[in-house]
């Protein structure tokens, strides 16, 4: 498959994800922020890693990401059925820390002694 239909198979992958996502009635799934934020395919469509983001839960992202590869035979089934693909990939559910690493991040600079002045310019 040429790269550039692969990636836009695993655009609108990503967008039927987030909208079956959104319809599931998991009381683990629903409930807080869950953002879809990054979809791998293989170039072969066999499998399919899912990034997801997951804010506002008490007991964090694992029991989401749980509920979520629980029901990913139901997620492949909805992918195939409303692309109208014969061969849609397994999917797996991962957590995306990228949001947690960039508020660690921005913590840490707050925490930094920033003056005006630059210590070569004292000189």
């Amino acid at each position: 498959m040429p790269t550039k239909n692969h990636g836009r198979m695993a655009q609108d992958m990503k967008r039927e994800l987030i909208a079956i996502i959104g319809e599931m009635k998991d009381p683990r799934v629903n409930g807080g922020l869950l953002t879809v934020t990054r979809l791998d395919v293989t170039p072969d469509l066999d499998q399919a890693k899912v990034y997801i983001s997951v804010m506002g839960r008490e007991g964090g992202p694992a029991p989401v990401v749980k509920a979520l590869n629980k029901a990913s035979g139901h997620v492949r089934t909805e992918v195939s059925r409303r692309m109208h693909i014969r061969k849609a990939p397994r999917f797996v559910f991962v957590t995306d820390e990228g949001a947690a690493y960039a508020a660690h991040i921005n913590e840490l600079l707050e925490k930094l002694d920033v003056s005006g002045q630059d210590s070569d310019d004292a000189e």
